[in-house]
């Protein structure tokens, strides 16, 4: 089985949800950031509405693993795969940048409209990552 970390910048919410839908998927994957932000409670909310709980997940930097052990790297934000120069060294690398909704203004309402938008795009790049590593 293929061993997958998914990489953003603060490991709160992007890479959070791309964590929780993998793991549903049955996938081996760790999630990281470039720094540690701790798991925002927007993205933990949307996720619950699918019933998937990320609420116990950690908030990571990149350097508590080993990238040597992952078969790919996948960067959710322009970010991460810009200033991260370890990740040049994987073989298998995978990008696609979502727009980061912890910068949505406005009401709560809003603003879980625009995660939920962001949660419904991260989901449908998961399936095709799975269809792609595992299909």
């Amino acid at each position: 089985m293929k061993k997958i970390l998914v990489l953003c910048t603060g490991n709160s919410c992007r890479s959070q949800m791309a964590e929780g839908f993998l793991k549903q998927l049955g996938c081996f994957v760790r999630s990281a950031g470039i720094e540690n932000h701790g798991i925002n409670r927007f993205a933990v909310k949307v996720m619950a509405e699918l019933n998937i709980d990320i609420s116990k997940n950690l908030s990571k930097k990149i350097d508590v693993f080993n990238l040597n052990d992952f078969d790919i790297i996948v960067t959710v934000c322009d970010h991460a795969r810009q200033t991260c120069p370890s990740i040049s060294t994987v073989k298998k690398q995978v990008h696609q940048s979502f727009i980061d909704p912890t910068l949505a203004k406005g009401t709560e309402k809003e603003k879980l409209r625009v995660y939920r938008r962001v949660r419904d795009q991260i989901s449908l790049f998961c399936d095709q990552l799975f269809n792609q590593y595992y299909g």
